[in-house]
């Protein structure tokens, strides 16, 4: 049991010196992430709309 709360407490000192970003660094950066996948998104998108034409103008 003396382990457990050993870990317990050696954790939340370690917790302690962690440099948590602001407020406003995670938005920025939640945007940035949500911005990147949907332009990701949309050139995946394209890409399968155009090799779909492509295979269907070579099939038919």
């Amino acid at each position: 049991m003396s382990k457990i709360n050993d870990y317990f407490k050696e954790s939340y000192s370690e917790l302690k010196k962690v440099n948590w970003p602001t407020r406003n660094q995670t938005i920025n950066l939640t945007l940035i992430v949500i911005g990147f996948s949907l332009g990701l998104s949309l050139f995946l998108g394209a890409l399968d709309i155009l090799f779909s034409y492509i295979l269907k103008q070579i099939i038919l």
